[in-house]
């Protein structure tokens, strides 16, 4: 390691862990130099990748934000799959489809894992469905996840979806400078009444306030750089916890995170005890959770997890749809005259309707492959060797599927940077690529039904009812637009912006009026 690297170093360890470093180094580093100083000499079998440096591999190449920038880029240097080295771990990255295929869906169960995570660890005992080790206490949670969202148990709640999706649709017309947090409210309402049973009625209240205090926690717990490398390094778990600022943020975050988790356990068992049961996701948990082998506490990670997932990704997508709606005029009228032919003026548009409108369908799928939210997904653990053409991806492996560089792939998506929805008119097969974005193999997203629904209503209630564009300031001036302008943390979404949303007639704002006071009868229900 020479005086050069130093600081860049810095930037990822404060002073106490660069000094337990250092002597970490010092005690194995003839062994680790001698391993790492011919790069891949013992690896020939790997694939190719960026040149590593003794003991720290390739850490220092990595970007400390938006790290698919990166991995698409050296996809392009070095080809669809390629190796990192993360100190002694070999990270491979899988950047075309047909890789991603190979890997992780025909070896789903070799690559079912998570690499092992130590934040993760002491914040959720290894009980969040999503970042859980392939364990008995993985399968039980999953077990209850899919046994309860299967396409027909979500299209029996479709009644609040679409309820809540009324009450967005008139926040819109009412407020429509609140747009963000109408979104957040809604998607957190939705997830909340199915599973729980209760719905959020508005974005400031204790429960809504409780749950996005907590998310903000966590993410700013998780963003790269927040947190020395101790799963590389694990000497650096035995700082004092004065020099640590990640183990009190990780004592913060776990302490609010079951206050959530449980306390939205909690009230649900009260509303049941008093009779107050509604059919919800968790009255089928509770029926079977011994049979699923869940435990009290990993009942309420169980909802707290879905809950925490299921509000913030679809609260994502929207508000990048809006985003390039309003930058892309042309597309959203295209969007809304084929609404107008299907659905007509006199209702607003139901799910069945969203099958019969190719070119939203096209929008949507789209606004998913230009700004995915999930641009690269949770990495998967190999725990057996597999094989991809002339390479072997070794047990042990951390296994990435770079969706950014899978969607920006000139061979799959002609000029990927340009928004352009008649790519998916063309080759409608591509619309299953974008898939991707819920996960793969084992670890897909289990609400991945919940999550679509949630989007073809809402995008079909959008262009139906209103005008989206531009804002202007004070002195009438038009806000210009960056649509590059994303937060890269656990969901992408575009960071705060204006635009002016209006009813595209009174006869239609009528209706939105309407069709929300219908919804009061499904609402009681939920309150």
């Amino acid at each position: 390691m020479t005086i050069s690297l130093l600081p860049r170093l810095l930037t990822m360890l404060d002073s106490p862990y660069l000094v337990l470093a250092a002597l970490l180094s010092t005690t194995v580093g003839l062994w680790i130099t001698w391993r790492f100083t011919s790069a891949r000499g013992g690896d020939r079998a790997l694939p190719p990748g960026p040149p590593t440096l003794p003991v720290i591999g390739n850490l220092l190449d990595m970007s400390p934000s938006a790290p698919h920038f990166q991995f698409s880029e050296w996809a392009r240097k070095y080809g669809e799959i390629f190796t990192l080295k993360m100190a002694h771990v070999p990270v491979i990255v899988l950047s075309s489809h047909e890789a991603i295929e190979e890997v992780l869906e025909k070896n789903a169960a070799a690559t079912a894992d998570r690499p092992d995570n130590h934040i993760v660890n002491i914040v959720c005992d290894g009980q969040n469905v999503a970042l859980a080790r392939y364990s008995q206490t993985w399968r039980s949670l999953r077990r209850g996840a899919h046994g309860l969202l299967t396409t027909q148990s979500c299209r029996e709640h479709l009644i609040v979806q679409r309820a809540e999706g009324l009450q967005l649709s008139y926040e819109l017309l009412m407020r429509p400078e609140n747009f963000l947090q109408s979104i957040r409210r809604f998607t957190f309402s939705v997830i909340s009444s199915i599973l729980y049973g209760k719905r959020v009625t508005s974005y400031d209240s204790p429960e809504a306030s409780a749950l996005f205090d907590m998310i903000d926690l966590w993410i700013r717990l998780l963003t790269p750089g927040s947190v020395p490398p101790l799963d590389l390094f694990p000497i650096l778990k035995w700082v004092p916890s004065r020099f640590a600022q990640w183990k009190r943020l990780s004592r913060a975050v776990r302490t609010a995170q079951r206050a959530v988790y449980f306390g939205m356990l909690d009230d649900f068992k009260v509303r049941l005890g008093e009779g107050r049961g509604n059919n919800c996701f968790m009255e089928g948990v509770l029926d079977n959770a011994s049979a699923w082998g869940l435990t009290p506490d990993l009942t309420a990670y169980l909802g707290g997890v879905l809950i925490e997932a299921g509000s913030d990704t679809t609260a994502a997508f929207l508000q990048s749809f809006i985003l390039l709606l309003v930058a892309h005029p042309d597309v959203q009228a295209r969007a809304q005259k084929e609404i107008d032919e299907v659905v007509g003026a006199g209702h607003m548009p139901t799910l069945d309707d969203f099958a019969k409108l190719p070119y939203l369908q096209a929008v949507v799928s789209e606004t998913h492959r230009f700004r995915p939210v999930a641009p690269l997904t949770v990495p998967h653990a190999a725990t057996q060797d597999i094989r991809y053409g002339q390479y072997v991806i070794p047990k042990g492996s951390v296994v990435f599927a770079n969706a950014w560089g899978v969607f920006h792939n000139e061979d799959m998506f002609s000029d990927p940077d340009t928004y352009n929805p008649d790519r998916f008119l063309a080759h409608p097969e591509h619309m299953k690529v974008t898939d991707l974005i819920f996960g793969t193999g084992r670890r897909s997203c289990p609400g991945i039904h919940l999550a679509k629904n949630a989007i073809a209503m809402n995008t079909m209630n959008l262009v139906w009812g209103f005008n989206l564009s531009k804002a202007r300031d004070a002195h009438g001036n038009t806000i210009e637009l960056d649509i590059s302008d994303y937060v890269q943390d656990l969901a992408s979404h575009p960071n705060p912006y204006q635009c002016r949303i209006e009813t595209r007639s009174s006869a239609r704002a009528d209706i939105i009026r309407e069709e929300f006071a219908g919804a009061s009868e499904v609402f009681r229900a939920y309150e």
